[in-house]
């Protein structure tokens, strides 16, 4: 089995792929700011990727992750509201590398070196609809099936 996960922007919807086969589809939330792959701009780099780093398996929902590591907080509305500016990441973390040098590979384009993710976030926030800061939000019981389906590899392609 080839999975492929691609991601249609303009429909903020992530689908999962065998060959020609649709698995499975989620609505996810994207950059607010629209798409791009510039270093800082805080939108969604395009194009082809794969999954480089597969982050908290295992963990509670809602975990919560700073710097990639789990901060010893579950998060709660209550804990949110503590923090209202913090961009959450909760539960797993899909990290991507970007296929295409000058595009989304290298330099100021680098997926990797922007810490793209597809990632939870707090259920409260909408899905269907543009609020991330760059990375592909996804609901967490959403990214906890995806992350146990998908490997080290998987390709990832995103499309405005």
């Amino acid at each position: 089995m080839t999975l492929t996960i691609c991601i249609d922007l303009g429909k903020q919807r992530l689908r999962l792929w065998d060959g020609a086969r649709e698995l499975t589809g989620y609505p996810v939330s994207a950059a607010a700011k629209d798409a791009g792959e510039q270093l800082g701009s805080e939108q969604t780099p395009r194009g082809r990727h794969i999954v480089r780093a597969r982050i908290g398996a295992g963990s509670p929902l809602n975990t919560v992750f700073v710097g990639r590591r789990p901060s010893g907080e579950i998060y709660t509305p209550e804990l949110g509201a503590r923090y209202p500016d913090r961009d959450w990441i909760l539960t797993r973390i899909l990290w991507l590398s970007g296929l295409e040098a000058g595009r989304n590979r290298l330099g100021i384009v680098d997926t990797m070196r922007r810490y793209i993710y597809i990632h939870g976030c707090p259920d409260e926030l909408p899905m269907g609809v543009p609020g991330s800061h760059g990375c592909i939000r996804m609901r967490n019981t959403d990214i906890v099936e995806l992350f146990d389906r998908v490997m080290l590899g998987t390709p990832v392609e995103i499309r405005a």
